[in-house]
């Protein structure tokens, strides 16, 4: 597939001196009134979901105060246009029952184009949970033709971030399920992908759920389930007591590496262990430390 120009951070680039944040609007000259009757989806609208909760709030906002950020369309056929994006401003105003809305026309001439923007529009206008993130970066790479560096650049993220994301892809069904539902979080289901038995795996899932286990209990039990040990029977495993410094350094360390981080303190000095669990992983920490300037 043909590499397109690139983006820049959104639909930004795009629109010349307009933003897709909330409260801005676009250039008034570049502001058409469309029939809504002379829109129509678009064909290639990724299959994320959206909370029905946040569509509700849409359709109240725009009944009491309008469209305030035009939609972005692209000439059709039959002096028809489609939707880039804004798909649910232009269904919510449908469904209140306004007749025409603020469209900016944009000549999008490739559908690989067409479903970039889409894409890119909605992993930064929605609170997305990680796995409807995931696949939308996930489709950005099958459909568009990027690497995961390109999508961190398009979406203003570094590529450990997007490539922890996509990790979640390789969980259980029923368990990116969970996560989609907000059951555990993204740190429990990193947690779970270092365990490669499912048997195991799904039964630190269902525990974590049950007993409401944090991140770092996860990371425990992963880790004790990963070397071979027997499930330990309390709830929460027994660890030597560190000062809340040490414990604050970690957790940091941890959210920074998006991996299991030991501080091992001595009378004097002490050591840093950081775990990786595959060649990728590997990799993956090697390119956080290459960006760190000493």
């Amino acid at each position: 597939m043909r590499r397109k120009e690139r983006l820049g951070k959104g639909l930004q680039a795009l629109i010349p001196a307009a933003t897709v944040e909330e409260n801005h609007t676009l250039p008034a000259e570049s502001i058409q009134e469309l029939d809504v009757a002379q829109i129509d989806p678009n064909p290639f609208q990724p299959r994320i979901s959206f909370s029905e909760e946040s569509f509700e709030e849409l359709k109240n906002s725009i009944r009491e105060k309008g469209i305030i950020q035009p939609i972005l369309v692209r000439p059709s056929e039959d002096g028809r246009y489609q939707v880039v994006a804004g798909e649910r401003r232009l269904r919510a105003s449908i469904e209140v029952g306004i007749r025409s809305i603020p469209a900016y026309i944009k000549e999008i001439t490739t559908d690989e184009e067409m479903l970039e923007i889409a894409i890119i529009e909605n992993v930064q206008r929605e609170q997305l949970n990680p796995i409807d993130l995931a696949k939308g970066y996930q489709l950005l790479i099958d459909e568009c033709g990027l690497t995961q560096e390109d999508v961190a650049k398009k979406i203003g993220k570094n590529r450990t971030t997007v490539a922890n994301i996509i990790r979640c892809l390789k969980l259980p069904e029923k368990i990116q399920e969970s996560l989609r539902q907000g059951d555990i979080k993204e740190g429990h289901a990193r947690a779970l992908l270092r365990i490669t038995d499912p048997q195991v795996q799904e039964k630190v899932w269902r525990r974590a759920i049950k007993e409401s286990l944090s991140v770092r209990v996860v990371e425990l039990l992963a880790q004790k389930f990963e070397n071979g040990a027997a499930p330990p029977p309390p709830k929460t495993p027994t660890t030597p007591r560190k000062s809340a410094y040490i414990n604050k350094v970690e957790s940091k360390l941890r959210e920074k590496l998006g991996t299991q981080v030991k501080l091992r303190t001595r009378k004097e000095g002490g050591s840093i262990e950081i775990s990786f669990y595959s060649g990728e992983d590997l990799e993956r920490l090697l390119d956080i430390f290459e960006q760190i300037k000493f």
